[in-house]
């Protein structure tokens, strides 16, 4: 096969791949604006006689409102995150193709991209778990915003903080540099493309999740919020001077948190 023929491939491999991508985000991000339009036109709890304020409603989950809840999630993570790691999939299928054009096996970008969303499936599970004790300490509103100022200013002050942390900067320098993990971390196979999307899944998580959590803060289904907390992770990876980009919003959030603690004690 000649450079060419092979240089037309790639191309048209990367369309084919770019194409599901944005069909996966689209879809995520259709089910996540219907859920909150969803719940924006439930009827609003009914204001307590004599107060003039509404008072939330705290129900006890069921195992179906769990896994709805685990599922909404799951989904949100795909819709902000699967952007930002377009381009390391998008280099997957790269490399892939030159190396089957040498004989190598054909393995899917699929594979790769499991890999990606299991761990992200994870931690979907954990901040399921969070938002079941927020509800059953009544810590979130009806529209799963924190209904405490000490609550967001810690969220908000830890993510800041993180921001600063080696922690976050060894993950984010895998994450924005798709050639270079996938040379170091290259297996080939199935098995290996998996363990690929697992360990790039790993570090794109241990970069994200402190900002994930802000997602209590402006609310889980406040679709501006959830659109600007993407749009930063993206930004992150992106911007020549993530590093910076990262300690600059580390001091904002950290600002924030301060000035909601110290609000409390007002």
């Amino acid at each position: 096969m000649s450079s060419t023929d092979l240089n037309a491939i790639h191309r048209r491999d990367r369309r084919v791949v770019l194409a599901g991508l944005g069909a996966i985000t689209a879809l995520s991000w259709a089910y996540i604006i219907f859920l909150a339009l969803r719940m924006a036109a439930m009827p609003m709890p009914i204001p307590m006689a004599g107060m003039g304020m509404a008072m939330p409603q705290w129900q006890p989950w069921s195992a179906i409102d769990f896994a709805l809840m685990l599922l909404m999630w799951a989904v949100m993570m795909v819709a902000m995150m699967v952007p930002s790691a377009s381009p390391m999939i998008l280099t997957f299928t790269s490399i892939h193709r030159r190396r089957r054009a040498q004989g190598n096996a054909f393995v899917p970008t699929a594979v790769f991209l499991a890999g990606y969303a299991i761990v992200w499936s994870v931690f979907s599970l954990a901040a399921t778990m969070a938002q079941w004790g927020f509800h059953q300490a009544a810590l979130l509103s009806p529209m799963m915003v924190s209904t405490s100022p000490f609550l967001g200013g810690l969220l908000l002050i830890t993510a800041g903080a993180f921001q600063w942390s080696g922690l976050k900067n060894a993950c984010l320098s895998k994450c924005r540099t798709p050639l270079g993990f996938l040379l170091t971390e290259w297996r080939d196979g199935r098995r290996g493309a998996l363990v690929m999307g697992l360990r790039h899944g790993a570090f794109c998580t241990g970069c994200c999740w402190a900002v994930m959590t802000l997602l209590f803060v402006g609310g889980v289904m406040n679709l501006l919020w959830v659109a600007a907390i993407a749009a930063f992770v993206l930004v992150e990876k992106v911007a020549p001077q993530q590093w910076q980009v990262a300690r600059v919003a580390g001091l904002g959030l950290m600002a924030w948190g301060g000035w909601l603690l110290f609000a409390t004690l007002l």
